[in-house]
């Protein structure tokens, strides 16, 4: 396994609209594991292929509490079935957009579809903190940050704390 370097926006690869997966193979597998490695470590609970610069429907979660055994889970193009009416506010932070955090309210419970590690279909009904990972997530799928769902004010002040923390050397 290796540590993947992580995209930092405002990289433009991360607008990108991610392809689906035309097979789950043993190269997959071994991205699916480097991705998981990279998350790990930096420490993250989700991270999406396009953030390490692959522009594939697939993402890694792990949503285990310090101290609570791993348990990681592999979603090959994730698709959403449904989402509750009920909405849940949490205070998301991002890998691709280091040492900021914003409120953002997205449905407190999905349905998702997708295919596991070995390429078997599978269904999941998420709630919590796994519903908000997994909207998140999929939303680098398709080019969209959290930052995304915040005020132009306060995305275009953290935009440019990420231009000038690069321009100084100390991210991506």
């Amino acid at each position: 396994m290796a540590l993947l370097p992580i995209l930092t926006a405002p990289d433009p690869r991360l607008k990108a609209v991610s392809n689906p997966v035309a097979a789950v193979d043993d190269d997959l597998r071994r991205l699916m594991d480097d991705m998981l490695e990279t998350m790990y470590d930096a420490p993250g609970v989700g991270l999406a292929a396009i953030q390490v610069g692959v522009a594939k429907r697939l993402l890694v979660i792990d949503t285990a509490g310090e101290g609570e055994a791993r348990q990681p889970h592999f979603f090959v193009n994730p698709e959403i079935l449904w989402v509750s009416e009920e909405l849940a506010l949490y205070n998301e932070g991002c890998l691709s957009v280091p040492e900021h955090y914003a409120d953002v309210e997205r449905p407190a419970e999905v349905r998702v579809r997708y295919l596991d590690y070995h390429g078997n279909p599978q269904e999941i009904h998420a709630t919590g903190l796994l519903a908000t990972c997994l909207q998140h997530e999929m939303d680098h799928l398709d080019g969209i940050l959290f930052i995304d769902h915040i005020s132009a004010l306060k995305r275009g002040m953290i935009l440019r704390k990420l231009k000038k923390a690069q321009r100084l050397g100390a991210v991506g």
